[in-house]
């Protein structure tokens, strides 16, 4: 009876009459399904289906949270039927780096009355706009913004500005000069700042007036997290020191962040500052949750200090490794349990600093929960002792929750490179009557051949025993990795000319090729992958073995690979972008490459692919090649291209583009500009931050920013 109820089951005609379809699904997996498609896309689209899809497209767990950051799709008119349809219900509305929408879309936020967080950074948002949003969001607890040129807060009118003495938390990227909405925030528990203001007469100016009328600032005793992140300029430090001089007025109690990022020479440590960790590490019962200061703000005995009262889950010392203090032997030398830590930034200065493998063991051990770890711009060359294996990798394995990762390059290298004077029969002394007749041997890392099928089942794969090996075992999870030479620059200025002398690499980084690449491959959960100035690559065949073994590979950057004077790894570059059919975001910086059509035809095959950017000094385009990858890469948002050529070839080709889609995708962001030329810093500033931030700028990014909310910081 069992098989003959069994064989009916299996019936084709039994399977034809209980087929499923969509529609039988319960609203619970359907809300499940819907919560992946964006939010405006449900409104437009997905609601017109049938009845029971308008429902569930209004259901309170769609429309509480509505998230359109990076939402490039959405349009003016999409937006807006979006708000009309859901203004009863949302409360939480992320409209971050929408550049393209207009005014008149954000007029449609004042519908949503009861909104408690709200992110328009990147929108243009004036001060009429933002006292009539600020009239309407009676809720509102949590504000994100950007203040321009011409900010005047005697705009705001009286209801926007109790309104904002009613926030909690306060995010604001400053484009020039000012306090922003600060003075009016008087109840603040939360204040991050974005420091853009560009170099200029206007921009000292009104520095100038902000010390005359700092007066006007409140104390914000409240406060329980500040952060500020500064563009290079002397306008920005200044800036900061004017925000940093109210806290030596009135010097909050309970913060649990303090973070303070200051690209390149750091300024004078304030007064302030000490005051800060000071009352972080005396205040009763408060746990410290970030640290982050510049390198000449921070010494042992300050660090010491904060550790006292607990160790913070975000800590970020990069280039702290000043004369006299080393942050690792101060962390591990405070005696305080450092299981809490999450995410550390142990980052060098300028790829002079020589990592302790000891003491990073010794960390390891302390920190076994360890997610985000940078170790990037040092130097660590691996010395084996005898009878024992103590790879740096064989340490980082064992911490099992790791997800972030960035090493310097040469921390993969197996054993010390083989030199001229370390093998006689590679030269001739110069006193030999042979010396300049014969031919020299070449000395360099070997053409790495990928193995057949065939092969590896005879036996294991050279690239298998490599001391990378411990680290992807215990790893397998990782989703982001950053190996990076150390002592790398990247030619793309931010506010000054390009750089035209390449630095020299680390001669063990020489030893991280094509072999090294290919074990990459098994780290099938990699969504971010950085690789730089590693010239030990020579025609990319391992590249090829990645791609294919990272199939869900999203974010792809590689800079400086193999030789500066030729590109060697171009045929093996297309092949990799063939297998890239889920890549977002690539960057792409090397010398002398050529963009040439065989380039764009493979890349077309990234089909997802939504921000492009080639950075080349002396490189080169075909500008009809570029333009047709664009407009039939209809997911492309952003293609910014600086290489050699023309000013008047690139601006054709941008002004073509721009012409032609602009109507059909308008947060396309198109930049094709000469990488030496001396205007390069203005039309930076002309970017969206947005992409200028995440991908056109090359850094190192694994545990450079902390968590962006933080409970303890956001509004009861």
């Amino acid at each position: 009876m069992d098989n003959q109820i069994e064989t009916a089951q299996c019936c084709p005609d039994s399977v034809s009459q209980c087929s499923v379809t969509i529609s039988d699904f319960s609203d619970e997996i359907m809300l499940n399904i819907l919560r992946y498609i964006p939010s405006h896309d449900l409104m437009v689209s997905v609601n017109r289906v049938c009845q029971k899809f308008r429902i569930l497209c209004l259901d309170k767990s769609l429309t509480t949270h509505i998230h359109l950051h990076k939402e490039y799709s959405a349009t003016d008119e999409a937006v807006k039927r979006l708000l009309k349809e859901v203004s009863g219900d949302v409360r939480t509305l992320n409209a971050s780096g929408c550049y393209w929408l207009s005014g008149s879309t954000l007029e449609q936020v004042t519908r949503c009355s009861g909104v408690v967080r709200l992110d328009v950074t990147g929108c243009r948002v004036t001060p009429t706009r933002l006292s009539r949003l600020l009239g309407s969001l009676r809720a509102l607890r949590a504000l994100a913004l950007d203040v321009g040129p011409g900010f005047a807060l005697q705009q705001l009118s009286a209801e926007g500005k109790a309104a904002l003495a009613r926030l909690r938390e306060l995010q604001q990227t400053l484009l020039a000069a000012s306090y922003g909405v600060v003075p009016c925030c008087s109840g603040l528990r939360s204040l991050h700042l974005y420091l853009e203001a560009g170099e200029g007469r206007q921009e000292a100016g009104g520095c100038a007036q902000l010390m005359v009328g700092q007066s006007s600032v409140p104390h914000y005793q409240n406060l329980r997290w500040f952060s500020a992140r500064l563009a290079p300029g002397e306008v920005n430090r200044t800036l900061l020191a004017l925000y940093l001089a109210v806290f030596s007025l009135s010097v909050p109690s309970g913060l649990a962040g303090l973070v303070v990022f200051v690209p390149g020479p750091a300024p004078p440590r304030p007064g302030a500052v000490a005051a800060l960790t000071e009352r972080m590490a005396a205040a009763d019962g408060s746990i410290v949750r970030a640290l982050q200061l510049p390198r000449t703000w921070l010494d042992g005995a300050m660090l010491g200090r904060v550790l006292a009262h607990g160790c913070p889950a975000y800590l970020n010392v990069s280039r702290c490794s000043t004369p006299g203090f080393n942050p690792l032997h101060v962390l591990l030398g405070a005696g305080r349990d450092l299981s809490p830590l999450r995410s550390l930034n142990l980052r060098g200065g300028k790829g002079e600093e020589t990592m302790d493998g000891e003491s990073v063991r010794a960390l390891v051990r302390a920190c076994p929960d360890l997610v985000r770890l940078n170790l990037s711009a040092t130097h660590y060359h691996h010395a084996p002792p005898a009878g024992q294996d103590g790879h740096l990798c064989r340490a980082l394995g064992c911490l099992a929750h790791l997800r972030s990762l960035a090493l310097p390059a040469c921390a993969l290298a197996p054993r010390a490179p083989e030199t001229a004077a370390a093998r006689p029969d590679l030269g001739l002394p110069s006193s030999s009557p042979l010396f300049g007749l014969k031919k020299a041997r070449r000395v360099g890392v070997p053409i790495y051949q990928p193995c057949s099928e065939d092969a590896a089942h005879q036996g294991e794969d050279p690239a298998e025993a490599s001391c990378f090996r411990p680290l992807l075992e215990g790893c397998p999870h990782l989703a982001e990795l950053e190996l990076i030479g150390a002592g790398f620059s990247s030619a793309m200025p931010r506010n000054e000319p390009a750089i035209r002398k390449d630095p020299a690499a680390c001669p063990w980084s020489c030893l991280i090729g094509d072999a090294q690449l290919a074990v990459l491959g098994k780290l099938r959960f990699l969504r971010r992958l950085t690789l730089a100035h590693l010239p030990g690559v020579l025609k990319g065949t391992g590249l090829i073995q990645l791609a294919q073994g990272c199939k869900d590979l999203q974010a792809l950057s590689l800079a400086n690979l193999g030789s500066l004077k030729t590109v060697n790894y171009t045929q093996a570059l297309q092949e990799v972008l063939v297998h890239c059919t889920q890549l977002r975001d690539l960057r792409l910086e090397q010398p002398y490459f050529n963009a040439n059509a065989a380039f764009f035809e493979a890349l077309a095959h990234c089909r997802r692919l939504r921000r492009l950017c080639l950075v080349s000094r002396h490189g080169t385009f075909q500008p009809a090649a570029a333009a047709a990858f664009v407009q039939r890469s209809t997911s492309l948002i952003m293609c910014h291209m600086f290489m050699g050529g023309t000013l008047a070839a690139c601006k054709a080709l941008q002004k073509t583009l721009l012409d032609s889609l602009s109507a059909s995708r308008p947060a396309l962001s198109v930049v094709v500009y000469p990488l030496l030329h001396e205007d390069l810093s203005h039309v930076i500033r002309e970017m969206p931050l947005c992409h200028l931030d995440e991908i056109t700028l090359f850094k190192s990014r694994v545990a450079e920013e902390p968590p962006l909310l933080v409970e303890e910081a956001r509004a009861d």
